[in-house]
């Protein structure tokens, strides 16, 4: 029994050893496991972002041509209100995913940013839709538009830990008046 004594500080060590050794492993794995899910969900979230911004944008950019026919905009390519309108219907049905997407996995940040966004384009679009000739309105709006995406890309930045980005914002060339 005396020999068994002896190792007994000996047998305690190696178990505290291998207790320490496993705990260590266990918390290690857990921390890595969280880190891995975190950049997961980032990544998706900058997924959902993109997705959502380019397909706004496609209803942007159709609203520019419409505004471009009605002569509020000076896009190179106009296109009539009808010939725009199954246009924009497909890129509202197909960004109505993103839009869902965005809702659930963005920071409630984004999310309003991108409310505010949208709204400003869905005047835009009423504005087209309505024949209005009017570049200084159309001026207006193209600059609560542009703001908004500001706004919007500004949040996602922050939302992602990115650091900051340029504003896109150039000149605007002038429509001339009829």
């Amino acid at each position: 029994m005396t020999a068994f004594l002896q190792q007994l500080p000996a047998l305690i060590g190696v178990v505290i050893g291998a207790l320490g050794s496993y705990l260590a492993v266990v918390r290690g794995d857990r921390v890595r496991f969280r880190r891995e899910q975190a950049a997961r969900w980032e990544e998706r979230r900058f997924t959902v972002y993109t997705d959502w911004s380019q397909a706004l944008k496609q209803q942007v950019a159709l609203t520019y041509r419409v505004a471009a026919h009605l002569g509020n905009d000076p896009h190179p390519h106009p296109l009539s209100a009808q010939d725009a309108e199954p246009l924009l219907a497909e890129v509202q049905t197909a960004r109505e995913p993103h839009g869902e997407a965005l809702i659930l996995l963005g920071s409630p940040d984004v999310v309003e940013h991108a409310r505010g966004w949208i709204v400003t384009v869905m005047e835009m679009e009423r504005f087209v839709r309505e024949g209005t000739r009017d570049p200084a309105a159309w001026r207006s709006l193209l600059e609560r538009q542009r703001a908004g995406r500001e706004g919007f890309y500004t949040a996602v930045r922050e939302d992602l830990s990115l650091p900051p980005g340029h504003a896109a914002r150039w000149p605007l060339p002038v429509v001339p008046q009829p």
